[in-house]
């Protein structure tokens, strides 16, 4: 019931936002023209293509649900740049009524004017949505330092590749995760960190793919770990779980371990595991019981929420991902509103932090105002 009340909350506000871009879009076109009959039903259609495609994906896994979801997710990426524009032009005639701004050309042939700023704005979403999925397919390396002052019985320093978001799926496919795991396997980690959304919500294209046996690739002396994300509590955490795990990665499950007797490795379940499983997760504190303080302790938790609890119980890194950083801009000023740190390095009551903005994307194959990542993270032991 709560997943119903959910989907049917947002259903409603997707259709509310299509309507309000196409009863702007359609007021640009003249009545009977042949652009007006064309663009009810384009319109229409492409509002709801991801929906329809990620429905037939549950009964019919093929190149038409593939076709589906691939257009419905560039429509997400469009659908909120066409609805900033339009907001903006309706926020200029809201000024234009009270103080004329409208220069005098535009209102001697006004509707020109306004097949005009249509086309104007088709031409600059596109350009938007081919830009950020240009910038989607390169992932950068982030180089990231810090300096634990616990001693690490010997272990002067860790070289750590940390990859979190990779949503590996129908969006994101084996070719791009061979690419992933090139860069990093050329960076010659000890250690390799994956804080959640490893899958996507449906774990069978990553069957049809193979991508397990990419996966298995991931190459460091020390290990492969990983956490649990939400998205794969959405798709089905135990069959998420048994797949990442056969195929080379340790799931850290409210779990810890002890690496070389250097540095103990916390991993959290995800923030929701009770929404979608129906028990919560151990707290923090309940995990960390016991654990050897005296050596350096590495937290990996998805969702960056509440990291002063991991600071109070002791940990002095925690790795996170989950916020995309927004992934479109503006939304990025959203995430900074609702996280301690939303992205990047900082510290929380003296533990250090770093929350990554992923190396794949959710929804829309774009990337606009940031590029993924893959994290190098380069850790040094007892300096300040």
């Amino acid at each position: 019931m709560a997943f119903f009340i959910f989907f049917s909350i947002v259903i409603i506000i997707y259709s509310l936002v299509n309507y309000y871009i196409f009863s702007r879009g359609l007021q640009a076109l003249p009545a009977g023209s042949v652009l007006r009959a064309w663009y009810i039903p384009v319109f229409w259609t492409l509002a709801a293509t991801y929906i329809a495609g990620r429905f037939l994906e549950r009964v019919w896994l093929g190149p038409v649900s593939d076709a589906l979801v691939w257009t419905g997710s560039f429509w997400l990426g469009a659908m909120l740049y066409f609805f900033l524009l339009v907001v903006l032009v309706d926020i200029f005639r809201v000024v234009n009524h009270f103080i004329p701004i409208i220069p005098a050309f535009a209102r001697e042939n006004f509707a020109n004017f306004k097949l005009w700023l249509l086309g104007g704005s088709v031409l600059l979403v596109a350009l938007m949505l081919v830009a950020g999925y240009i910038n989607a397919l390169n992932p950068r390396i982030k180089t990231v330092e810090i300096n634990i002052p616990k001693h690490a019985n010997g272990l002067e320093s860790l070289n750590a590749v940390v990859m979190s978001d990779i949503h590996l799926g129908t969006m994101i496919g084996n070719g791009r995760l061979e690419r992933i795991v090139n860069k990093a396997n050329g960076l010659n980690p000890d250690i390799i960190l994956l804080p959640g959304d490893i899958l996507d919500e449906d774990l069978e294209p990553v069957i049809r793919q193979n991508a397990g046996a990419t996966l298995k690739q991931l190459s460091a002396p020390m290990g492969v770990f990983g956490v649990m994300g939400n998205h794969e509590y959405i798709g089905g955490p135990e069959p998420a779980y048994r797949y990442l795990s056969e195929h080379g990665i340790i799931m850290l499950r409210d779990s810890l371990v002890n690496i070389n007797n250097s540095f103990i490795l916390v991993g959290r379940e995800d923030f929701q595991k009770g929404r979608f499983a129906g028990e919560e997760r151990q707290s923090i504190e309940e995990l960390m019981e016991g654990v050897d303080q005296n050596l350096p302790v590495i937290v990996l938790d998805h969702q960056p929420f509440h990291p002063e609890m991991a600071a109070a119980a002791g940990a002095d890194l925690m790795l996170s991902g989950h916020t995309h950083n927004g992934q479109l801009w503006p939304l990025n000023y959203i995430i900074d509103a609702m996280y301690v740190i939303g992205y990047g390095l900082g510290q929380v009551d003296g533990m250090h932090m770093y929350v990554s903005n992923g190396v794949g994307t959710w929804g829309p194959p774009l990337r606009i105002g940031n590029r993924p990542e893959i994290v190098h993270l380069k850790i040094k032991f007892g300096k300040n």
